[in-house]
């Protein structure tokens, strides 16, 4: 016997049912949410170690390789870098088609899940917020360098209501963030992480730019790719310098520079790396296809190649 139930999040007392059907019958249980908070609480006490969770995201640029028609690997990573990767963005050839499904799935994420279930009064205040982090990808961010920005635009948004909303805009799944760690000292840090967004059809229908600042939306794309493959990301400090993405998976490490292109006669992105002394992979994705090949002992390939693994 199988149950599915879709946002059970939305029915009061929900973990109680859930918990009563398991103890009632033998069966499997599915439940699906949009929101972090569903698996924490009440639930978690039921059903501790009797549960499995599975992320799911928008498609990868290998599914739609799959899922699409066009066999063109660069036209394909076009439209991907474009309108993201959502299913029914695929499903239609119309572009008005494809921008108002990205409209609707944007205002129903910041207008039902994260206004409605944070009992936010000020939602033109979240609605510039996510704007910002959109204009901002890839950038460092603080609650008080956002309310410094408000305070810009001649509104009073304390730090603490912007740590509050940049937390309830996570745990949404529409944003995710970057913490930073010190490669040299091997420890979190806690300040000036960078956001990413689940899919960058978002970033380019409400901000009304198609392919704005290429090199931030290249980072997006390949931060996705690493977190969709279980691997936890941060934004690597070593000493004065900046290491694109430090990642951890079980016993693993990986460092990764991302880059739109190498200039002649330039090492900056594998001097980089080569800083860091210990023997863990260090990989180069570079947008520009003669890059490719090995610098310094380190692999640099392509971003479509990248995302095909």
């Amino acid at each position: 016997m199988y149950f599915l139930f879709d946002e059970i999040g939305e029915v009061k007392n929900w973990q109680k049912l859930i918990n009563g059907l398991r103890v009632a019958y033998d069966c499997d249980i599915y439940i699906t949410g949009s929101n972090a908070n569903l698996l924490s609480g009440e639930l978690s006490t039921y059903l501790s170690g009797r549960y499995v969770e599975i992320k799911i995201y928008p498609l990868s640029f290998a599914e739609i390789r799959n899922f699409s028609s066009d066999t063109n690997k660069d036209v394909l990573l076009e439209e991907y870098i474009k309108y993201g990767g959502f299913p029914p963005v695929y499903l239609t050839k119309d572009e008005e088609i494809k921008v108002n499904v990205l409209k609707g799935i944007y205002n129903s994420i910041i207008l039902k899940d994260v206004s409605l279930r944070g009992n936010i009064t000020q939602v033109d205040v979240l609605l510039k917020l996510s704007l910002y982090l959109l204009d901002n990808i890839g950038n460092s961010i603080s609650g008080t360098k956002i309310s410094n920005y408000f305070q810009s635009i001649n509104q009073k948004v304390t730090p603490e209501t912007v740590n509050r909303y940049l937390q309830l805009l996570e745990n949404s799944f529409v944003f995710y963030k970057a913490h930073r760690y010190d490669i040299r000292g091997k420890e979190h840090l806690k300040t000036l992480g960078k956001y990413y967004v689940v899919d960058l059809g978002l970033k380019n229908i409400m901000l009304g730019r198609m392919n704005s600042n290429l090199g931030s939306m290249v980072k997006n794309i390949v931060y996705l790719k690493l977190i969709s493959d279980g691997w936890n990301v941060f934004v690597g400090k070593y000493d004065d310098l900046e290491i694109d993405f430090v990642c951890f998976r079980g016993s693993e490490t990986k460092y990764i520079q991302v880059t739109l292109s190498m200039p002649k006669n330039s090492k900056r992105e594998s001097d980089n790396l080569l800083l860091i002394r210990d023997n863990y992979e260090r990989l180069i994705v570079t947008y520009d296809y003669s890059d490719v090949g090995v610098i310094d002992g380190i692999k640099v390939i392509h971003l479509t190649d990248f995302l095909s693994s």
